[in-house]
């Protein structure tokens, strides 16, 4: 990833000039004295906020085998809002940095998630989803998402140290209220369990976070991937045959090891008119690792 050869802090003076500029408005533009311009500050990332943010529509993303192949699968008919913090409706913004690379390494984007410590900022989520392949085009139905809020953590993207693709980092503390997978169609998605839904996967009360060796949530992020320490890559490989395929996994850790995990459900349940009701109550995972991982997508 090559640097660019923009200076930071050029940008975002005559920023902070255009916005000055325009500020002025009906009053018309007027000279800014050299206090005013000495006392902006260079950086090198962007801060922003999604105070009532929402979008949906119809489009869709599918992905296509290589041919030989005619297998493909999709999502689509997005959904998505995201309630705010009244209080604090721009202290506790998004932030994209770019970071420089340990010697003779590319330089890193990074987006980090709001802190959200008293949970305010919660998502809502839908989309669609399916597959062809063999003859058979599935409708695999509708996943929604309620109350998700992630409480820091971020993404880390770079180059990777050999090959081609991206390399990618990924810090996750997250709940969800509800993940509902509905085979026949999202119905009414402000409700997690609406009468005219007569079949989903219900998983209630879902937590990913960073935990102690004894298994207690720490309330941080569990450090999935790291650029530095142990990088996950995406990207297409060629295997003997020629076949491409797609991609993605996380490289062994380094000499400190892959940090720990924690995963809790409060509550799994399936509801079906066909073969009627299941409750299997909560589950947990206290402590888990990820020390290498490779899935490639068979063509």
């Amino acid at each position: 990833m090559a640097r660019s050869p923009l200076n930071p802090s050029r940008a975002y003076s005559t920023l902070a000039l255009v916005f000055a500029c325009a500020s002025a408005g009906a009053q018309g533009l007027q000279p800014l004295s050299d206090d005013m311009l000495s006392s902006v500050q260079g950086r090198d990332g962007v801060s922003f906020d999604l105070s009532g943010f929402a979008m949906s529509g119809d489009a869709r993303f599918t992905y296509h085998a290589p041919a030989p192949s005619t297998a493909s699968a999709y999502i689509g008919n997005f959904y998505a809002s995201r309630s705010d913090d009244p209080a604090n409706p721009f202290g506790d913004p998004y932030r994209i940095d770019i970071v420089k690379g340990a010697a003779g390494m590319a330089d890193i984007i990074t987006l980090a998630f709001p802190e959200n410590a008293n949970g305010a900022k919660k998502w809502q989520a839908a989309y669609d989803w399916g597959v062809n392949a063999d003859g058979l085009a599935f409708e695999g139905g509708s996943m929604v998402l309620k109350d998700v809020a992630f409480y820091g953590g971020g993404f880390q993207w770079t180059t990777p140290r050999v090959n081609e693709g991206i390399a990618f980092g990924l810090g996750l503390r997250i709940d969800v209220g509800n993940m509902l997978l509905r085979p026949r169609g999202r119905d009414d998605i402000t409700q997690a369990e609406p009468a005219g839904v007569t079949e989903q996967m219900h998983i209630r009360g879902l937590r990913i976070g960073a935990v102690d060796s004894n298994g207690n949530f720490l309330n941080t992020p569990w450090r999935i991937a790291d650029v530095t320490s142990q990088p996950g890559i995406f990207n297409a490989v060629t295997d003997e045959a020629g076949n491409s395929r797609l991609r993605i996994g996380i490289d062994w850790p380094d000499a400190n090891g892959a940090p720990l995990g924690g995963l809790q459900v409060d509550n799994l349940s399936f509801r079906s008119d066909v073969t009627g009701n299941v409750d299997l109550g909560s589950s947990r995972i206290g402590s888990m690792q990820i020390q290498y991982l490779d899935i490639r997508f068979k063509p």
